[in-house]
């Protein structure tokens, strides 16, 4: 019985120890600490807490009024990435293997009153953010997207929450083209963000 018992507690920190050491291997695969969640399909699990703990870049805006009312996405595009790709960018330059890039469109907050889409407010004439409306994600894992220069794009849902709990990756002409044609740099538009991602002088 005594050693019964020792067998099954070593067994059991065995496979404690297995499990931790698989947990770990999977997070070497990436260069950041929260990391993509992918399930057994495959598809990429929308992440939480993002507004909290994410570094916002920008929100970059392109309106229907301003688009001769056929904008692609007419809201404002909240771009957040994790901590650690963000750090790792500012130091060396490079997106980092996991990254991901997390765009919350956001709609204005009310019709337009001039034929720019734009009002007023006490602050002047000119847009304000109002409820959101749909979740896009980027991806960098060069295993699963060498078919589209390392990165994926997932879409959760172009429209008010509740959002897609997970999502397959869309199709190369649906996202990855574009960035492969326009992008400045490892198919991101860092010209977007250069303020934050450029380190301040000392």
């Amino acid at each position: 019985m005594k050693y019964t018992l020792i067998a099954a507690t070593a067994l059991a920190a065995v496979v404690t120890l297995g499990a931790a050491v698989t947990a770990q291997e999977s997070q070497n695969t990436y260069g950041v600490s929260i990391v993509p969640e992918w399930n057994e399909k495959g598809e990429l699990i929308r992440p939480k807490g993002f507004r909290h703990t994410w570094v916002f870049l920008g929100s970059p805006f392109t309106p229907n009024a301003l688009n001769g009312g056929e904008a692609g996405f007419p809201e404002y595009h909240n771009v957040y990435v994790q901590p650690d790709a963000f750090h790792a960018y500012r130091a060396t330059g490079k997106w980092p293997e996991g990254t991901m890039f997390l765009k919350e469109l956001q709609l204005t907050d009310k019709p337009g009153e001039e034929e720019d889409g734009s009002r007023y407010e006490v602050s002047g004439r000119g847009y304000f953010p109002g409820a959101v409306n749909g979740i896009d994600i980027a991806v960098k894992d060069s295993k699963r997207f060498a078919d589209t220069q390392n990165w994926g794009y997932f879409n959760f849902g172009h429209h008010a929450p509740p959002y897609k709990a997970s999502a397959p990756a869309a199709p190369a002409e649906a996202c990855a083209q574009c960035h492969i044609d326009n992008a400045d740099e490892d198919m991101v538009y860092v010209d977007f963000y250069k303020p934050i991602l450029t380190p301040l002088p000392n």
